[in-house]
């Protein structure tokens, strides 16, 4: 049942479009999912507030930081320090399950589909879930994987076994040093496989699923297809919502969804074929089901 929480008149829009978007999730030929930041947000990955401090307090404490995205960037003095602080968040943002099962609501609505996923989310929630591998296009890396910092070389590595033990054997915000991660080939420092700069590795994976993207995307020219944007802010806006728009404009059959917390909208030339919702993602999933 729409929430009763809205006014009278935002509960029979909100509504409304509850009822078109399910429409098109049970009626399209296929469905592309564009993700960004606020699903994961939506399932409970916070990046500040108490989670942060639960996990960092002394790092905190010592440098005052805001929240664990600024941290990131900071110039730790040595490798130590810094993988100390890098191995406690990809613990936490990429091998642990988000506290809301947002992923596993949104998989059951696309589940026997014929779905895509496009995402600029490197924390893995889909696969954990249970997305199909073959069905992910996770373009601006992966927290689970590593690759030579300078890069010498377009190979990749799973980092799960070497940050557990990170974590598990760090003591005063420092890993010993014998566990910091040098690439094999050259000897330089390892480096997160993140898109940052001219150093992001497309290893062979990455290019596989930015194949198997190009074939969703040719493969359904023309035909009824839902485009599902959740989550996507403006940071990154040419890799998901700008494309979004211009392949609805250009397919008359097509539909846009965007689901936002507080940032969903179109413009106007596809105002007709849009569907816009301002409110949590995880609530409206439960909405849909």
């Amino acid at each position: 049942m729409c929430s009763k929480t809205k006014t009278m008149k935002s509960t029979s829009a909100y509504c409304n479009e509850i009822e078109r978007l399910k429409q098109e999730l049970a009626t399209a030929d296929a469905i592309l999912i564009g993700a960004g930041a606020g699903l994961s947000t939506s399932a409970g990955f916070t990046y500040s507030g108490k989670r942060f401090e639960d996990h960092f307090s002394d790092f905190i404490a010592k440098y005052g930081y805001p929240d664990m995205y600024s941290a990131g960037f900071y110039p730790y003095k040595t490798l130590e320090e810094y993988w100390a602080y890098w191995s406690r968040y990809i613990l936490i943002n990429r091998y642990q399950d988000a506290p809301k099962d947002v992923y596993g609501d949104l998989l059951k609505l696309v589940q026997g589909k014929d779905y895509f996923v496009l995402t600029t989310n490197v924390d893995h929630c889909f696969q954990k879930a249970g997305f199909d591998k073959r069905r992910l296009f996770y373009t601006q890396g992966d927290y689970g994987l590593w690759q030579c910092a300078r890069p010498c070389h377009d190979k990749t590595y799973d980092n799960e076994a070497v940050v557990r033990k990170m974590v598990e054997a760090q003591k005063y915000m420092r890993v010993p040093s014998a566990l910091v991660p040098h690439c094999p080939v050259c000897g330089a420092p390892m480096a997160m496989n993140l898109r940052a700069g001219n150093t992001f590795v497309e290893d062979s994976g990455w290019h596989q699923a930015k194949k198997r993207y190009q074939d969703f995307l040719a493969s359904h020219q023309g035909r009824r297809i839902l485009y599902l944007e959740l989550g996507v802010g403006g940071n990154t806006p040419v890799i998901i919502k700008y494309p979004f728009w211009q392949m609805t404009y250009q397919n008359p059959k097509a539909t846009y969804a965007c689901m936002n917390l507080s940032e969903a909208y179109c413009p106007a030339e596809i105002k007709r074929q849009s569907i816009c919702i301002n409110a949590d993602i995880g609530a409206i999933l439960k909405e849909l089901r």
